[in-house]
C-alpha cells in the first residue's frame, strides 16, 4: 500500500509541462520505492505518510534560495529542505525545482525535460526522507535507489553517462 501523501504544488513560474497530477505520480513512486527498498533491506518502516511542498521557480528565485541557504551564488536544479519524520510517521519537507536550470540541464545532457524533471523530483523526495550523497557510500546507495525508482517509470538510468561527463571536466 503506498504511503499517504499530502502534496502542495506551487507554481512561481509557468510550467505547463509539469501539471500537478504528473508531479504527484512521481512523488508517489519515490515514496513507494523508498519504502520497498527499506523493507527489502530489513529496515523497519520509517514513515507511513509524507507532507511535502513542491515549488517550481525561476532562475532568480532559485539563485536567491541557493545563496541564502547554501551560500552558493547560482541557481541550482533542486533544493530540498528536510524537516524529518515526526512521531506519527509523517515525513515532511519542501522541494524547490528551478525550471530554467532543469530545461538547460536536460538539453545539455540530451534527456527529455520530463525524464530529467522526474529524476530531480525523485531526488528531492529522497532527500526529504533523509537520504543524502555526502560520502561515496551514501551517494552510491541514493543513486541506486533513484535508478530503481526511475526504472519502474521506464526512465533510463540518469547516471549512466555520468562518469564520462565528469572525465571531460
Amino acid at each position: 500500500m503506498p504511503p499517504e501523501l499530502s502534496l502542495s504544488v506551487q507554481y512561481a513560474t509557468p510550467t505547463p509541462e509539469l501539471p500537478r497530477w504528473r508531479l504527484r505520480r512521481w512523488v508517489l513512486h519515490a515514496l513507494s520505492g523508498a519504502q520497498k527498498a527499506e523493507a527489502s533491506a530489513g529496515v523497519p518502516n520509517r514513515f507511513r505518510a509524507a507532507s511535502l511542498t513542491l515549488r517550481l521557480v525561476d532562475a532568480d528565485e532559485g539563485r536567491r534560495l541557493n545563496h541564502e541557504f547554501r551560500q552558493k551564488d547560482y541557481a541550482t536544479n533542486v533544493l530540498t529542505f528536510e524537516y524529518g519524520i515526526d512521531t506519527d510517521g509523517v515525513a515532511r519537507g519542501d522541494i524547490v525545482l528551478c525550471v530554467p536550470v532543469l530545461h538547460s540541464e536536460a538539453l545539455e545532457q540530451k534527456k527529455t525535460v520530463l525524464h530529467h524533471a522526474a529524476h530531480l523530483t525523485v531526488h528531492g523526495v529522497l532527500h526529504a526522507l533523509g537520504y543524502d550523497h555526502v560520502d561515496p557510500d551514501e551517494a552510491a546507495d541514493m543513486e541506486a535507489l533513484e535508478t530503481a525508482i526511475l526504472a519502474e517509470m521506464a526512465i533510463a538510468d540518469p547516471y549512466q553517462d555520468d562518469a564520462a561527463q565528469h572525465l571531460g571536466r
